[in-house]
């Protein structure tokens, strides 16, 4: 069986391809991975939708395996197109009728809409939004065998907390440690999903190695009823954080106070924007991205549980603090406030949820 991998060195293509090659390691499989950079010999460079698929991957593909995509909430709409929905085309013009596409989407493309206009048809951002276009393409263009996986925030694996890079969740815990994070909005009670990468990776591996679907199936990865709310969350994140400390002798973190969206928006957000300096307004909007990410008010209803999510924090933030020490143990800055007359915050950067 022949299998084409692409984004083979992001977060999950990185952890997919170690499962690949793990499980299908016989004369009778053949992996290809590709990226948009090659950091070894084994990886094909191909930046999909800029450039035609080089000749190494043309022929048939039994499978193809597709990770490849722009994480960032910050994308406008053309950015979004250029960065998922065109590579997403080039990928298909590789596929044959009877090709197993494997196609990993986001979790988020069933949550919540926004009832006012978004810019990205009540969808939260152009990365969902293009997320939701792609599956809307592969239904409507594929017309070989379809596995659509939806994973939720993603983590380090479950038995290490290894991950190929630290991304969306992990702003928080910079942001805890470097006291950035002096509230968190949301609601406490709200429904936070995360998954250890590993379980992520099995489920595309298991879909892309598995006997292909009659009819296009779709694979939740998600805790569903036992994800952890928000308030454990912070809990679990800030122990965890806080054990590591004191093994190192530094002194613990304080919990940050939770603080409901609309008292946020309505009270606390027009001072932020006036008075903090204007890298802390820019870590508090960064923040408040993942608002609607740790507080839904229902889980997803997984096809592939996550179990006790609460141990995967826990061993994903101590494998972060040790591969940054220094930031783990540094020591919080509280906010401090602006004169009055001082120059306005600038646009929050970009952030990446999995």
């Amino acid at each position: 069986m022949r299998i084409l991998l692409t984004g083979a060195t992001g977060v999950i293509g990185t952890e997919t391809a170690g499962t690949l090659r793990a499980a299908a390691d016989t004369p009778r499989h053949v992996l290809v991975r590709t990226a948009r950079r090659a950091p070894d010999a084994g990886v094909v460079p191909w930046p999909i939708g800029q450039r035609p698929a080089p000749a190494e991957l043309g022929g048939h593909w039994d499978v193809i395996v597709h990770t490849a995509a722009s994480t960032r909430w910050t994308m406008t709409r053309s950015e979004a197109l250029a960065a998922n929905v065109e590579p997403l085309r080039a990928v298909l013009a590789l596929a044959g009728r009877d090709t197993h596409l494997v196609h990993v989407s986001t979790a988020y493309v069933a949550g919540e809409r926004a009832a006012d206009g978004t810019g990205f048809d009540g969808y939260r951002n152009g990365y969902e939004w293009s997320k939701a276009v792609c599956e809307e393409i592969v239904r409507q263009e594929h017309r070989g065998p379809l596995t659509i996986v939806r994973p939720p925030l993603v983590v380090g694996r479950r038995r290490d907390g290894r991950i190929a890079r630290f991304s969306g969740p992990y702003t928080l815990l910079h942001a805890l440690v470097s006291g950035l994070a002096a509230v968190v909005v949301g609601d406490p009670e709200g429904f936070a999903e995360i998954s250890p990468v590993d379980e992520v990776a099995d489920a595309v591996a298991g879909a892309a190695l598995g006997a292909p679907p009659r009819a296009p199936r779709t694979e939740i990865v998600a805790a569903g009823t036992r994800a952890l709310r928000l308030s454990a969350l912070i809990d679990v994140t800030c122990t965890a954080l806080n054990a590591f400390r004191a093994a190192h002798g530094a002194p613990p973190i304080a919990h940050p106070p939770i603080i409901p969206p609309d008292t946020w928006t309505r009270f606390f957000l027009p001072l932020a924007d006036r008075w903090l300096s204007p890298f802390q307004a820019e870590a508090v909007k960064l923040l408040a991205m993942f608002q609607s990410y740790t507080g839904m008010a229902a889980p997803f209803t997984p096809t592939r549980p996550v179990r006790d999510p609460a141990s995967a924090m826990t061993t994903a933030v101590h494998h972060w603090a040790t591969r940054k020490p220094r930031l783990a143990l540094a020591e919080p800055r509280p906010w401090t406030l602006l004169p009055e007359d001082a120059s306005p915050p600038r646009n929050p950067p970009g952030t990446r949820p999995m």
